[in-house]
């Protein structure tokens, strides 16, 4: 996909893999409008990117709410003319006892994480068949293709995002619009706790830099790329799981037994606020 002058609609842009996403894209002539929760945020992204020569607007939008998905689509679209690229970055996520999530945390969890890129990726459809081009990028996670214990809520919503992604490729087959699914490991950002970095350090988990994330998934979007897999054991381990899941679970005791003493001393992470964040 040639990356000068798409028109790109970036959710979760105020920070992290969506703040390096915007930046990246617009050093590469993408023009965007950027979506998430903090205004502010969002303001300072667009201005970086616009002092840099390229072309940004910000909008506010909190993509857990049951509507106004077709709006920020049509808004979109008016401002920059159509929609050529539909990345559905932005997600919150929950770590902790699912016997002890609250109700309202996983509402807000599936509603960000997978309710609105359908609902996003549904409204901007029609103009890309009319067209007959695009692409849509859907931001998953390693623990959508292996369930992870304390993160049951998360990986059924990036299950169901990569499940979503693997259909809808498969229903617009020939139509020219492509669907790609990333799966980045975990990622440092400001949406993750200080216990998650903990638990990655005493299970050996490397931790990704959101800017390394960003550029391998702005690559695969260049490229044309239907699935990609960050990191290494990981892409292993997601095949070893589709194939011998009981060895992964094996494998896992380790992570498993550090998360249980983790949650002792210092108590669940849930997703109880949306975020523009995307844990990754």
């Amino acid at each position: 996909m040639n990356l000068e002058g798409c028109r790109t609609l970036l959710t979760g842009a105020g920070s992290g893999i969506g703040r390096c996403l915007a930046l990246a894209l617009g050093a590469r002539g993408a023009r965007l409008v950027l979506v998430g929760r903090n205004a502010t945020r969002l303001t300072e992204v667009a201005r970086e990117i616009v002092r840099a020569g390229g072309y940004a607007l910000a909008v506010a939008h909190d993509l857990s709410a049951p509507a106004g998905h077709d709006q920020l689509v049509l808004s979109a679209t008016n401002r920059l003319g159509g929609i050529d690229l539909l990345i559905n970055n932005a997600g919150v996520a929950g770590f902790g006892e699912f016997a002890t999530e609250d109700p309202a945390g996983i509402d807000n969890l599936i509603n960000t994480n997978i309710t609105a890129p359908l609902l996003l990726t549904r409204a901007v459809l029609p103009a890309m068949l009319e067209s007959g081009t695009g692409r849509i990028v859907n931001v998953g996670s390693i623990l959508g293709s292996i369930g992870f214990p304390h993160f049951a809520a998360y990986s059924a919503s990036k299950f169901a995002l990569r499940g979503f992604s693997e259909a809808l490729r498969r229903e617009l087959a020939g139509s020219g619009i492509g669907v790609t699914y990333v799966a980045p490991r975990t990622t440092r950002t400001t949406l993750n706790s200080d216990t998650l970095y903990e638990l990655s350090a005493a299970s050996g988990t490397a931790v990704d830099d959101p800017a390394t994330v960003a550029a391998i998934i702005v690559e695969a979007i260049a490229a044309d790329r239907d699935e990609i897999y960050i990191g290494w054991p990981e892409k292993l381990a997601v095949r070893l799981n589709a194939l011998l899941p009981r060895l992964i679970s094996l494998a896992i005791g380790k992570q498993v037994a550090a998360a249980r003493q983790l949650l002792r001393t210092t108590g669940p992470r849930p997703a109880t606020a949306p975020s523009i964040d995307k844990y990754e």
